[in-house]
């Protein structure tokens, strides 16, 4: 049995049992793939994936028992590595994250910076994405861990750690009724619902935050547009898409390009913000060094014991809100 091959029928579900979708990914050819599979299945003594003619269409119950624990397997010789790296090299290597457009823009930078003349010799990667997106970043092993708001169900399995709430705010039109109505008894459910709705991709189903305070209140919300960056929300609501609907710390209370910021904490409960890693996985000095920065309550130990299956006490409520 080669990792080689642990590699391959793992890739084969993160790839949806596409073939060719997984050759590409892991730099070979799809004859190479099914050929590795095919001996692994015969060293087993066990098919592994159910076939309809020469393609693959699902996995057997024994495959889905042999996956699980080769990506255990897996995970194991990456923190035998990242132990090796940590030891030979501390302060030199690689941090990838993943995240979402409104934490790498308006969050992230002083983070970053800070991180950044700390450890000159470390290459950060920033990736970024919606919820799911960052979610299949971070099973498929090409991040070290992930900061996301919404979503919490894409991930299933991993160890999630509250680091700050945040506020939201509808942008409008500098005079728009929302706008008038802001001034004199504030923004409610009802009053939104009355508009088109331009808010984050990941804000708008049922489970998020705002679709949730409408189904409260026996509404549904009009979406107009959904896009996942603040800036493309701007350009629609001042196009008369519909009213935005955009983290509070993403916009400033001054008038922009004919647009205004309402404050919408009293009409929307706040959303926490988490670092997602991987349980069981091995993290360098710098990784530890970064989740502090971020959120300064997260140290050493308190990340170790979710790593480990724990889940530390944090008061979520007095957690900053921005």
């Amino acid at each position: 049995m080669k990792l080689q091959q642990l590699r391959y029928i793992v890739a084969m579900v993160r790839h949806d049992l596409n073939v060719s979708q997984t050759a590409e990914a892991l730099f070979t050819s799809q004859p190479g793939v099914s050929k590795q599979i095919r001996a692994l299945e015969d060293e087993l003594g066990v098919e592994l994936f159910n076939r309809r003619g020469k393609q693959i269409v699902s996995l057997t119950d024994a495959g889905e028992r042999v996956v699980e624990l080769a990506s255990d397997v897996l995970q194991g010789v990456e923190s035998i590595r990242t132990v090796g790296r940590e030891l030979a090299n501390p302060n030199v290597g690689e941090l990838a994250i993943a995240t979402t457009h409104t934490q790498a823009r308006y969050v992230l930078p002083p983070v970053i910076a800070q991180f950044r003349e700390a450890y000159p010799h470390v290459s950060l990667q920033l990736h970024q994405g919606t919820p799911s997106q960052i979610a299949e970043m971070l099973a498929g092993g090409d991040v070290d861990f992930a900061i996301s708001t919404e979503g919490q169900a894409h991930f299933e399995d991993m160890a999630l750690l509250p680091c700050y709430r945040w506020s939201r705010a509808v942008l409008v039109p500098d005079g728009h009724p929302l706008h008038r109505l802001h001034r004199l008894d504030g923004i409610t459910v009802e009053a939104l619902a009355q508009y088109p709705l331009v808010s984050y991709t990941f804000g708008v189903d049922a489970q998020s935050t705002l679709g949730k305070a409408f189904a409260e209140r026996g509404l549904k919300p009009h979406i107009a547009l959904s896009a996942s960056d603040v800036e493309v929300i701007r350009t629609y609501v001042k196009l008369g898409l519909g009213v935005g609907v955009v983290a509070r710390l993403a916009v400033d209370d001054s008038p922009r390009d004919g647009l205004v910021a309402l404050d919408a904490s009293a009409v929307f409960p706040p959303s926490t913000t988490h670092i997602v890693l991987p349980r069981g996985a091995a993290l360098r000095g710098y990784s530890y060094d970064f989740i502090q920065t971020f959120a300064a309550h997260l140290d050493r130990d308190c990340v170790d014991a979710a790593l480990s299956g724990g889940q530390p006490t944090i008061d979520v409520d007095a957690l900053p809100l921005r």
